[in-house]
C-alpha cells in the first residue's frame, strides 16, 4: 500500500505540465528569466517551458527569488 506522502508525490508527478523543461534546463536559463523580470518583461512569453517548471518546482522558484534579491541588492549599490 502507498503511504499518503507517496501518493501525494505520485499525484504531483502525474500532474506535471508536459511543457515543463526540468530543473537542469531551468537552472541554465534562470539568469535570463531574472533579467527579464528586472526589466519588467514577462519571461513566460520567451521561456514557456521554464515558466511551467517554476510553477511546479519549489526549489527552482526559490532559486529565482534568491537571484532576484541578489540582483536587487546589486542594482541598489550602483
Amino acid at each position: 500500500m502507498i503511504s499518503d506522502a507517496g501518493r501525494a508525490a505520485l499525484d504531483r508527478f502525474l500532474a506535471t505540465d508536459p511543457a515543463d523543461v526540468g530543473c537542469d534546463r531551468t537552472l541554465e536559463l534562470l539568469h535570463a528569466c531574472a533579467e527579464l523580470l528586472v526589466a519588467g518583461e514577462n519571461p513566460e512569453q520567451r521561456y514557456p517551458g521554464i515558466a511551467a517548471h517554476l510553477r511546479a518546482c519549489v526549489p527552482c522558484s526559490e532559486d529565482l527569488e534568491g537571484l532576484l534579491v541578489a540582483m536587487g541588492s546589486e542594482l541598489g549599490e550602483r
